[in-house]
């Protein structure tokens, strides 16, 4: 997530940005005065620059400050002063540059009808002037322009409004790319998070649901059977402590990059033994079976297989009656088949399976989701003769692909 709170910055800094309106303001009506002047000894035909000359060509620029805040108001503005201008038949020259400084950032801002109407009333009023109709409003031009000065403008003021549209394309451009960035690093945060929330769940329901089990049998068996109550202790000594192992090992990725490489290998099928005596120690008989021999189980597959029979000896400990359980795990040619089969009946006490046999529950879920993010698929449900079975199947990554 963004902070909205803009980082702190020299106050150099912050006075320099402030500044900018000003300073482009300050070049252009510098620009603007040095040209014109200088232009206007090469122009004999056109009035020489007087006081008023001088205003309008301060006047333009320091309308350029309010641009950013009233693009439209400051076009129209600047389009005015640069029309009495050239009505007052001062010299050509860089006059022009506030206006066109003007329309682009109009353009640009997302007023184009204004700026395009302000094209449009400044060459019309450019062409009266060559045919003599406004003569007389300020004072008479000493020179009218002829057809190829029409053209010349009507380029001019073509090719400002094309850079201006470019400018803006570019603008909108970078907007659409910024804002998908955006949104694709919010939709990977998403997912992490996701992923994290899944890995976490799954830890944490098998070792509490080891933990309460066998610390029922220690509460229970404390004063009669002690031996058998140390017994229980060790295995949630044991338990806990592997929690703790892989929860620092899914947390770890939140840390930087030089301390979120994991210490230790992600669990995966070779450790199923492990799962089993885990479970047999909380009173469920496991039998593990492996069949077929398919090609290499990369690490990614494993740990998803790993942690879809953790999911489902968890809630045969949590929903089930049944003390026995039976893995499978058949490696096909093509894919790995991973069955967890109990033989029920459900627990009177302990509630619906994962929250329900439908397989609506957070568990359930959990399992497709890992299932469907390599592509597989996973069905679960109660069986005819009153137990439950999980059925996941992986396809193997293609080759070259994402593992």
């Amino acid at each position: 997530m963004t902070d909205p709170t803009p980082p702190w910055q020299p106050p150099w800094v912050r006075a320099a940005k402030a500044g900018r309106p000003v300073a482009l303001a300050v070049l252009a009506a510098v620009v603007q005065v040095a040209g014109s002047a200088a232009a206007g000894r090469h122009q004999p035909d056109r009035v020489p620059l007087d006081a008023l000359g001088y205003l309008l060509l301060l006047l333009g620029p320091a309308l350029l400050v309010e641009r950013r805040r009233r693009p439209a108001a400051v076009a129209v503005a600047t389009t005015a002063v640069t029309l009495v201008y050239v009505v007052a038949g001062y010299p050509y020259g860089p006059v022009f540059l506030s206006m066109v400084v003007a329309f682009c950032v109009g353009v640009q801002l997302g007023h184009r009808r204004v700026v395009w109407a302000c094209a449009a009333v400044f060459y019309t009023a450019h062409l009266l002037i060559g045919h003599g109709l406004p003569a007389g409003l300020l004072r008479a031009p000493a020179g009218a322009p002829n057809g190829w000065q029409e053209l010349g403008v009507a380029a001019w003021l073509l090719l400002v409004l094309a850079v201006s549209e470019i400018l803006r394309f570019r603008r909108e451009r970078i907007a659409v790319v910024r804002a998908a960035a955006e949104q694709a690093e919010r939709r990977r945060v998403d997912e992490e998070r996701l992923r994290m929330a899944r890995e976490l769940h799954d830890i944490l329901a098998h070792s509490i649901s080891l933990i309460h089990v066998q610390a029922g049998v220690a509460l229970e068996l404390m004063d009669t059977r002690p031996e058998q109550a140390h017994s229980a202790l060790v295995t949630i000594k044991a338990a806990s402590k592997e929690a703790l192992g892989e929860v620092r090992q899914v947390l770890g990725t939140l840390r930087g990059p030089a301390d979120s490489a994991p210490r230790g290998p992600a669990p995966g099928l070779d450790r199923l033994d492990e799962l089993a005596d885990q479970a047999r120690s909380a009173g469920l008989a496991v039998a593990v079976h492996t069949t077929g021999s398919g090609p290499e189980i990369p690490a990614g597959l494993g740990l998803a297989a790993f942690r879809i029979v953790q999911e489902a000896l968890t809630n045969v400990l949590r929903h089930s009656a049944a003390r026995t359980a039976e893995v499978t795990v058949d490696r096909l040619p093509d894919a790995l088949r991973v069955r967890i089969a109990d033989p029920g009946p459900a627990g009177a006490a302990a509630g619906p399976r994962s929250g329900g046999a439908d397989g609506s529950g957070t568990g359930l879920v959990g399992m497709r989701e890992r299932a469907s993010a390599l592509g597989g698929t996973l069905t679960a449900g109660p069986t005819p003769a009153g137990g439950f079975l999980v059925e996941a199947r992986l396809p193997y990554p293609a080759e070259g692909g994402p593992s």
